[in-house]
């Protein structure tokens, strides 16, 4: 199912639907595959063609946790906070907010 979707959904792309909202489906359907470079591809396309897109910036930072690159993760939150506080999406700059604090702390 989830192969098929996959490949529906790069069908797509380059097409007249190409856009942020399908690049954020793309890449969330290969983060849930296991693919999560091709997932933080997806999600980075997504971002260009809309910076203010807050879940995919949310995401991105998921799928560059799960690459161990924890620099990009934090870089994809800092702008996904950004775009929330700019389109008033309290719970997502929240949700951004407490994932960059975790990844800030400390390991013991």
């Amino acid at each position: 199912m989830n192969a098929t979707l996959i490949a529906n959904l790069r069908a797509q792309c380059g097409g007249p639907r190409d856009g942020a909202l399908l690049r954020f489906s793309l890449g969330n359907a290969l983060l849930a595959a296991g693919d999560a470079e091709g997932a933080a591809t997806e999600l980075r396309q997504a971002v260009i063609f809309d910076a203010g897109y807050s879940a995919a910036w949310k995401l991105l930072g998921k799928a560059s946790v799960a690459l161990n690159d924890t620099v990009a993760a934090a870089d994809a939150w800092q702008h996904g906070i950004a775009a929330a506080q700019a389109r008033g999406d309290k719970q997502a700059e929240k949700e951004m907010t407490v994932f960059l604090r975790r990844l800030e702390r400390p390991t013991p």
